[in-house]
């Protein structure tokens, strides 16, 4: 699959995390080849950090992980879409998702 993703200028590209049964979008974060492997590997939402340019598995320290049930991309190959069964809240907040603020 990972030939298939068209991977931005850094070698990463956005990842939407979707809440498989409430359909509700969780956060978005961004993976490279390596992440993305190691999310197909262990079933756990594993991301790239672009600030500490690092791999970081999503509840490696709150415990709220990320069971990746399926992922998909999209059309052109420049976003993915991973449909997951979240052990907790998304959002460091403690919000259930990331986008709980409004701009309306």
């Amino acid at each position: 699959m990972s030939g298939e993703i068209n991977w931005d200028a850094n070698g990463l590209v956005p990842a939407i995390v979707q809440d498989e049964k409430t359909k509700q979008v969780l956060m978005l974060a961004y993976m490279n080849s390596e992440s993305l492997a190691k999310t197909m590997e262990t079933g756990n939402a594993t991301f790239w950090s672009r600030r500490r340019k690092q791999l970081w598995m999503k509840g490696e320290t709150s415990g709220n992980v990320q069971r990746v049930r399926e992922i998909k991309y999209d059309c052109d190959g420049d976003t993915i879409l991973l449909l997951v069964d979240p052990a907790g809240p998304a959002c460091h907040t403690g919000e259930v998702s990331c986008f709980y603020r409004s701009l309306t």
